[in-house]
């Protein structure tokens, strides 16, 4: 049989804000960058290991990086 290497999922580093809530800062842009495929679209849950609520947290550091650009919204290779 034959083995596929998988690497391993990002590591996400959560940071406590002024009010105890825990979030992902949208300015961690590589490791953001390793949770988007080639073309710019986010990993699935089960491949990046996450909760659902570390999803949306994920999520909303994206769109938040893409706004600012700090990460492409698409592929710029087209």
């Amino acid at each position: 049989m034959s083995q596929i290497n998988i690497a391993p999922p990002p590591t996400i580093r959560r940071q406590t804000g002024a009010g105890g809530k825990s979030f992902i800062d949208y300015k961690q842009t590589e490791e953001l960058r390793r949770m988007l495929t080639p073309n710019g679209k986010m990993l699935s849950r089960k491949r990046l290991s996450l909760s659902a609520a570390d999803q949306r947290m994920v999520a909303t550091a994206i769109k938040r990086a893409r706004f600012l650009a700090l990460l492409p919204f698409t592929n710029a290779a087209s």
